[in-house]
């Protein structure tokens, strides 16, 4: 028998149901596609205007010395869209949510292939300079990671779908919760990552990486997040083989967060690495449930 919810939970999901209604979200898929166009022009503009001379920038990027580097404009807002379906998803399941983080991780690779192929060197012999292997390891790296979330999505589809009870709904009420704190802090953190890179682009002293602006914190905070679901899942569950997988989750995602730290191979061996654990998790955590199944038909 249903229980009536308290006026916290009632408030929680009310909020929930307004900030990621379906209307909000087809709202934020024409802005992302409308904002896409209107930044990837923008930045041709910008990349012809240095070329011509047209102006002169009183700061230096590579992401304005070839018409390619513009492809990582529409990448940079789409990730943003992708980081919004992320929360949106959080407090559906676990695997859900880490199957976006991973789908964030492969995007954010791709769009450092865009600003990294200006940089390569064609004339000079392939294997001898930094920029020509970077780009040779992130494009097998796309294709690895491309294969692994096919593997990590199709096992996840065959989890099997558990009914709502009181008790599932009042865990689903608090994952609503994180995501919307979650929200918040991600919207500030983004502003605040704007400015201080634009603010070193200007003064011409940042020695930040680009491709790690905002998402070095992102999974920072996105870690914290993920711990506080799996505390906030003991209250509803005390099965070994669940805890080991939401924990193992969280480790895929720390393995995300330090691949930031990490340039060339170890950086895409990291990423790929997060991956890969996580589908293992995955697939074992499948196993140990078809074998749990079999023991209580015999019982």
């Amino acid at each position: 028998m249903a229980t009536t919810k308290r006026t916290w939970e009632a408030v929680i999901d009310q909020m929930y149901a307004s900030v990621f209604s379906d209307l909000n979200k087809k709202r934020f898929e024409k802005i992302t596609l409308y904002l896409s166009i209107i930044g990837f022009l923008l930045h041709l503009v910008l990349i012809y205007t240095k070329k011509l001379e047209l102006i002169v920038f009183s700061f230096e990027t590579p992401l304005l010395d070839n018409p390619i580097s513009a492809i990582y404009t529409p990448f940079t807002i789409i990730l943003i869209y992708e980081i919004y379906l992320l929360v949106l998803n959080l407090p559906r399941s676990f695997t859900t949510s880490v199957s976006k983080q991973f789908e964030i991780i492969s995007l954010i690779l791709i769009r450092r292939i865009f600003a990294d192929i200006p940089k390569v060197d064609i004339s000079a012999n392939w294997f001898s300079t930094k920029e020509n292997l970077g780009l040779m390891y992130d494009v097998l790296g796309v294709l690895i990671l491309y294969y692994l979330i096919f593997l990590f999505n199709k096992a996840r589809h065959k989890l099997e779908k558990k009914p709502l009870t009181d008790a599932i709904n009042k865990f689903i009420t608090s994952k609503r919760g994180v995501s919307l704190i979650l929200l918040f802090v991600l919207i500030v953190l983004s502003f605040t990552s704007a400015y201080n890179w634009g603010k070193g682009l200007f003064l011409n002293n940042s020695s930040v990486d680009i491709n790690s602006v905002f998402y070095n914190e992102f999974f920072t905070v996105l870690i914290l997040a993920d711990v506080l679901i799996l505390l906030l899942s003991f209250q509803y569950t005390e099965r070994y083989s669940q805890i080991i997988r939401n924990t193992g989750f969280i480790i895929s995602t720390i393995l995300i967060r330090l691949s930031f730290g990490t340039t060339g191979l170890a950086n895409v061996s990291l990423i790929v690495s997060s991956v890969l654990f996580g589908l293992i998790i995955l697939w074992v955590y499948n196993l140990t449930e078809k074998e749990r199944k079999k023991r209580i038909t015999i019982i």
